[in-house]
Order: structure tokens, then sequence, then C-alpha cells
């Protein structure tokens, strides 16, 4: 995740300061206000949010307990809570979900994802195609709601308006979810569409779709959608890229709504609530082994399995065993980026190398045998020789194998859960109620 790049470093140089004074401080919220800028939050909104922290740390008493400095960390942390919003989203009990957003920015796909978090916790969404202006938008949504056993209406005339009124008839839905059509908010035609369609529907919800690499428009559409239908909640979609991701910022403050759900890659379950603490601890560089320990649970992996893992006590068999499920938590990358002090000190290119160098590497895994898998170490030049032929790979493959296995390992017992229980970050971390 690279929303606000830069920013876990800024964090870093702050817990490595043992005293700060004020001049440190302006040079620290300098530094911060070209990170959000260079992050597609605007001017503006980048000099209210430092002119916010700065009277606070400057003007504030201390409170007892606390240093400048992490007085500063927790004021940042706080601001940040306080743009994107501090409840855990729920959509229990919300009969009618609209969704809107411009066109490509992932929002059909967003509504199937919806649609199945519901159904995780046991209800019965339907899905509605009110968009006709999209080639085979009707069709993709048909198909995602294959996917998940979703009912799907579509309108055989292609009249939204005729169908929204129809569904809102049902009964035996816990909750309608209305995919409308992208738009660019200042499109007159489509803007009136999705006006009328919020008077018919009248939406319990009615959700933004932000993708996080929107830029700085990002603020003046949020603006003109609230506008006409009135926002109540914003998605962050493509967390999973290159995005820089201060559209989240900007969309929050021109909506007065707050981030409830993150898309975070094209998979139907790569969408989470949003929960405050465990979101801006990532921003902040501290991880979220919660979150961590949830996903792996949910594809089939064992809490024991999961916390060797994260340890860096696991073997090659191990490894083999949890392939398929770890890919089912999603790429090293996002795995990497929950774990506390690791999202820093691993670049991103050597993740995605290792993530295509996996599939070579579990040919090898299956041609040793269960000893080998058990105990990597007993593998000598005849057994590297053995395995190579085996698994069609090289001696080469096999011994990069072996020796990014031992460097994995060590990388993730020097920052085991243990050793991230101590130090000045982690009592900070503490102070805000993360439990790591």
């Amino acid at each position: 995740m690279l929303i606000f790049k830069g920013l876990s470093n800024l964090i870093a140089k702050l817990t490595g300061k043992a005293v700060i004074d004020e001049k440190f401080l302006n040079d620290i919220l300098e530094e911060l206000k070209l990170i959000l800028i260079q992050n597609d939050v605007e001017i503006p909104l980048a000099n209210s949010f430092i002119e916010n922290i700065r009277k606070k740390c400057l003007k504030e008493k201390v409170p007892k307990g606390l240093t400048l400095r992490e007085f500063v960390l927790k004021t940042i942390y706080e601001e940040l809570v306080n743009f994107l919003g501090r409840e855990k989203a729920s959509l229990l009990g919300k009969k009618r979900i609209m969704l809107v957003g411009l066109f490509g920015s992932g929002k059909t796909t967003t509504c199937a994802k919806i649609a199945r978090f519901l159904q995780k916790q046991g209800l019965k969404p339907a899905l509605v195609c009110l968009d006709y202006h999209r080639a085979a938008a009707p069709e993709q949504l048909i198909e995602l709601g294959q996917k998940i056993g979703a009912k799907v209406f579509v309108s055989e005339n292609k009249n939204p308006f005729e169908l929204a009124e129809k569904v809102l008839k049902e009964e035996k839905y816990d909750s309608l979810i209305f995919d409308t059509a992208g738009r660019d908010a200042l499109d007159k035609e489509l803007s009136k569409e999705l006006k009328e369609l919020g008077k018919i529907i009248k939406p319990d919800e009615v959700l933004l779709v932000i993708p996080a690499d929107i830029g700085k428009i990002a603020g003046k559409q949020a603006k003109e959608f609230n506008k006409l239908v009135g926002i109540t909640g914003v998605i962050i979609t493509r967390m999973d890229g290159t995005a820089k991701g201060g559209a989240a910022l900007a969309a929050c403050y021109a909506t007065g709504s707050k981030v409830k759900f993150i898309g975070t890659g094209e998979k139907l379950e790569d969408f989470e609530f949003y929960d405050p603490k465990r979101f801006v601890s990532r921003l902040l560089g501290l991880g979220d082994l919660e979150t961590l320990l949830e996903k792996v649970r949910e594809a089939g992996i064992t809490k024991e399995k999961a916390e060797k893992i994260v340890e860096g006590e696991f073997t090659l068999e191990d490894f083999i065993e949890q392939f398929e499920n770890l890919s089912k938590v999603g790429s090293l990358d996002k795995i990497v980026s929950l774990i506390p002090g690791l999202s820093t000190r691993i670049p991103k290119e050597v993740l995605e190398e290792q993530e295509r160098k996996i599939k070579v590497f579990k040919s090898i895994i299956q041609s040793m045998t269960r000893e080998e898998r058990r105990n990597p170490e007993i593998i000598n030049a005849s057994r590297i020789r053995r395995i190579a032929k085996g698994s069609g790979r090289s001696e080469k493959d096999v011994r990069e194998l072996l020796t990014q296995y031992n460097q994995m390992k060590k990388l993730l017992k020097r920052f085991n859960l243990s050793n991230l229980k101590r130090g000045k970050i982690m009592d900070l971390a503490k102070q805000f109620g993360f439990k790591l």
C-alpha cells in the first residue's frame, strides 16, 4: 500500500530523535506537508492539516507522561484518523445502498465485493444494474453475481428508473445494492439521471467509490457528487497499486464523510472494512498483524501456522503446504505491509521478483523428499543435483531457493513478535491502542 509514500520514513525519523525542539518540529511539519502534496493532496488541504498539528503541538500543553516527540506522533495519528473517520464501517440494517463514482473507478466490482461482505455476515443481498451507458455493464454485474451466488436485477428495456422503482418492492432481500453509471460529476445529462435515481431509491447509504490513483481532481469531483445525492461514505479502490492515495483525504474533506471500505486488489475477497486504528497504523509503518492473522485464518491457515510464518519458524514443508492458501491472502507486498517494521525495510522490487520466483520454487520443493522439506539443512551437493533434475530446474535455482529461504527466516526472526513488543515506537503504539 503506497498511500502517503514516505510517511513511515518520516515517523521513523521522529522516533529516532531523542529530543526534539521547535525548530526540528517545524522542519518535520514542512517535510510532512511536502509528502502530502506529493501524494496528491491539494495544497490548501495540506496547509490546513499541517496548521492543525502545529497549533496543537506548540500551543497545547503536552499531556503528562508524554515527551514532545511522542505528543507530535500522537497528534499526527489523531489528525489522520479525524480526516479519514474514527468509526468502523457497518452496513448492517442498510436496506438500500447506492454506489456512485467516476467511470473506471471499479464501482461495479465494488458492488459485488459489498454483496460478498454482507453474505459473510449471514445476510442476503441483491445487485441492481442501473448502468446502461457503458457497454457490457449489465453482463459484468451478472457475471460477478454468479460468482458469489447473488441475484442480479437488470432492465430488459434499459430503463434504470423503472427498474429502481420495481426492485424497491422486493421483500426477500436484506439489502439492495444499486450500481449506477460511472460518470464525470460535471456531466449534465448523467448528473440529472443520478439525481433522479436518488429521489426514487431514497438510499440509506450513498457510497462514493474513489480510486486511490485519481489524483488532485478527487476533491472537486467528490464535492459535485455530494451536491447531487449526498455522500454518506467513501470507498477507496486500487490500494494495492502504485497509487499515492491523497485522494482519500481530499474526498473526505470535500464531502464531510468518512472512509468506510478499502479495496485492496482485483479479487472479490480483496475488500476490507475501514478500521481507523489498523489503517492509520499501516500508514505510520506500524503494520497490522491483527488483519494479517484474520486474512490467513480466512484463507485456511491455522493461527499456529500463521504465527510460525510471521516469527520465521516455518519449514519448506510448511511453505509448500500453505502456498495455495497464502496466495489467497494476497501478494507478498501486501502481506509484508501488514508486518510492523518490514514494509520500509524490504524494497518493493525485491518482493515483486520474489513473487515471480515462487512458482519456480514450488516445483523445486515438490521434488524434495519429506525429510528434505522438514530439514533443508541436510541438502548437500548431491541432493541438489537430484532435486534439480527431478524438478526440471537448474542447480542454481535450487541453491537460490535455499539461500532465500534462509535469509527470509533470519529476517522474520529478527522482527518477530517478541522483538516488536519492545522499543519506543511500540510504547507509543500501545498509547494509540494498537494490539501488537
